[in-house]
């Protein structure tokens, strides 16, 4: 009988609350429910009813979900940000998992770890740029292998089965640049969160004003992975299986055969002085100037558009 009140109140879209008070065969069925049924019963919308228990001499408190469209299996993969509002509603889904990914300019003088410490949104786990990135050149957080991110990333926690909401703490700079990187090595569920941090602030959610331990040791452990796999050593359990999308990413050789077939249009996404060669480049070593046949378009006053519009 339970059963088939569960089955009906699934199927209408009414679900009971997990953490109410069933007869022992009502939690041995909700224990046994699927993935989807445990997402829909996290992430409805709590109601709150009174009804009488003829069993006993008064009445109980019950709680029932609206199974509505806000679990992460409704979002498209084809919509590359979600709202703070959104990532507020799911935050406590235990298949969401908050990525903050901030990175800055070395002329900055910002320290991303030493902020995500500071404040994060509740729950983020730190995604080290620099860190998670190809040993074996001298240049910049350059994409790591399949090997390598694979180990970086269950060193994280992370696992394929898991939907993910990149952030920073410039709102729309560095997280791009990870949301790219997991569709690269073909994980398409994951999102950047509209605004970053600024805009989860701006809205008056909470952020963590310190680290767990636990953050920082899975962030300190993601950085080892990935050197031991470039020193050939062995590594922890890999949770996460990678799945190269070469269209998403050009190699050096793609980059210079376009100079001359002019194929593809090259974009420059930096200042306008830096791709003029008027101002010198921020890291050491690096040539100023740009790849012949590239246009420029300033991300730093696109970003500027863009964050006008959401604050």
């Amino acid at each position: 009988m339970a059963s088939t009140l569960l089955r009906r109140a699934l199927l209408s879209a009414r679900l009971i609350h997990p953490s109410a008070t069933f007869p022992p065969q009502t939690s041995q069925i909700l224990s046994s429910l699927s993935t989807v049924q445990k997402r829909l019963l996290f992430n409805g919308t709590v109601k709150t009813y009174t009804v009488h228990n003829p069993k006993t001499t008064g009445w109980i408190r019950c709680m029932a979900f609206s199974a509505e469209a806000k679990s992460t299996r409704s979002v498209s993969t084809n919509e590359p940000v979600v709202s703070v509002d959104w990532l507020y509603d799911n935050l406590k889904d235990p298949y969401v998992k908050v990525l903050d990914a901030s990175w800055y300019m070395p002329d900055e003088q910002r320290n991303p770890i030493q902020e995500y410490q500071v404040a994060h949104i509740p729950g983020a786990l730190f995604f080290d740029v620099d860190g998670i990135s190809d040993q074996t050149t001298k240049l910049p957080h350059m994409l790591p292998s399949e090997e390598a991110f694979a180990a970086a990333v269950s060193a994280l926690g992370i696992e394929n089965k898991d939907d993910l909401v990149v952030y920073d703490g410039k709102g729309l700079f560095s997280a791009a640049r990870v949301w790219w990187m997991f569709r690269v090595f073909g994980h398409n569920r994951i999102w950047v969160l509209d605004g970053g941090l600024p805009r989860w602030r701006a809205s008056g959610y909470d952020v963590e004003s310190s680290a767990s331990s636990d953050a920082i040791l899975k962030a300190s452990a993601a950085s080892e992975a990935i050197e031991k796999v470039y020193h050939g050593q062995a590594v922890g359990p890999i949770t996460f299986q990678t799945k190269f999308q070469p269209h998403l990413v050009w190699t050096l050789d793609q980059v210079k055969r376009n100079v001359e077939e002019k194929s593809h249009q090259h974009i420059d996404a930096r200042s306008q002085a830096r791709f003029d060669g008027a101002a010198p480049e921020p890291r050491k070593g690096i040539r100023s100037g740009h790849v012949p046949g590239s246009k420029c378009i300033p991300f730093p006053q696109v970003q500027h558009i863009v964050m006008s519009i959401l604050l």
